[in-house]
């Protein structure tokens, strides 16, 4: 580890082969926390290069424990975090109206670093077990539409490293990996990005795989579509530029979207929102990140998709998904 992390200390990328062999490394345990603060501290200071990220995310996979479903087309709606918005649980609401929507969600996310709540606390929150074998994965979709993959439990290099990037307290690469490792490799997958580079990066990581994708990110900063201001799209065949309006919606202010200063205040607003008390601005955020996802999903129209995903909200479905995983034992 001291020679790899001289070579990156001089400013020099590694190959696809080297970034595979140092993030297994890492993950198996064999280095000590110090040099892993040190590697994860070059990935905060430069963002990695497409082969590095490539390598890195083939290690991920190959550790991961493998998720094999039955069902052959699943969904996720994911974020890097680190956008430092403090939005309320956006993608979260998002999945449970894409599972009312029929979709099939296996929804990937850990414990927030660098957030008030990230997916896991808010499905801790609500009461909902973490899966954590391939049938209880599939039960989760089967009984509603919907099931919460926490990361450490499939992936040991996350495990592996998670006190570290807790004292870090500052995004790593394992934010930016997170998003494109989830181990039961959906099909379809939303990101957001919090950043333009990281959005070009994704796309050509995610160009080498027969993944259906889209990459979002808002051009004021929100790892998602935030109707806060004009939304950039990077897609296998194009990037292009979306205005508010595009989506059905007006434009909305940043305070609209804010979130609490804890994960209950943030789990009052998912569940207000599936209860149909959620604001104009709040339902019109998530339904409109939920419909990108199922035009996506589905190969519809985006304004079909919003009509399906305004029933799943507006009809109690989104919400049925979510009192239904929480009845699964």
């Amino acid at each position: 580890m001291k020679a790899l992390l001289q070579y990156l200390f001089s400013g020099k990328p590694l190959s696809e082969e080297q970034a595979y062999i140092a993030l297994k490394d890492i993950a198996m345990g064999n280095q000590n926390d110090v040099q892993v603060a040190a590697f994860l501290s070059v990935y905060n200071m430069r963002t990695p290069t497409t082969i590095e990220l490539i390598g890195f995310r083939n290690a991920m996979l190959e550790l991961a424990i493998p998720i094999k479903l039955k069902y052959k087309n699943t969904l996720d709606i994911v974020g890097t975090g680190g956008d430092g918005k403090n939005t309320f649980n956006i993608s979260t609401t998002a999945s449970f109206i894409c599972a009312g929507a029929g979709a099939k969600v296996t929804k990937s996310g850990n414990y927030g670093f660098t957030s008030v709540s990230g997916a896991s606390n808010m499905f801790e929150y609500l009461k909902i077990p973490f899966a954590n074998t391939v049938k209880k994965v599939e039960d989760q979709l089967h009984e509603s539409n919907i099931s919460f993959l926490h990361a450490p439990l499939f992936h040991p290099a996350v495990k592996n490293v998670a006190h570290v990037r807790k004292d870090l307290q500052v995004k790593t690469i394992f934010n930016l990996l997170g998003p494109i490792v989830n181990s039961s490799q959906p099909k379809t997958v939303i990101i957001g990005v919090h950043s333009e580079f990281v959005g070009k990066l994704y796309r050509e990581v995610l160009k080498t795989t027969d993944v259906n994708f889209m990459v979002v990110h808002a051009v004021d900063g929100y790892d998602e579509i935030s109707l806060t201001g004009d939304t950039k799209f990077y897609a296998r065949k194009n990037i292009q530029l979306h205005e508010p309006k595009s989506f059905g919606f007006k434009q909305i202010e940043p305070k609209d979207i804010i979130g609490g200063d804890s994960v209950e205040a943030n789990a009052k607003i998912l569940l207000n929102i599936l209860k149909g008390k959620g604001t104009e601005a709040q339902n019109n955020v998530v339904l409109a990140n939920a419909a990108l996802a199922i035009s996506l999903y589905d190969k519809i129209p985006y304004p079909e998709a919003i009509e399906k995903v305004k029933d799943s909200l507006y009809s109690g479905k989104a919400l049925a998904c979510l009192n239904a995983l929480q009845n699964i034992q």
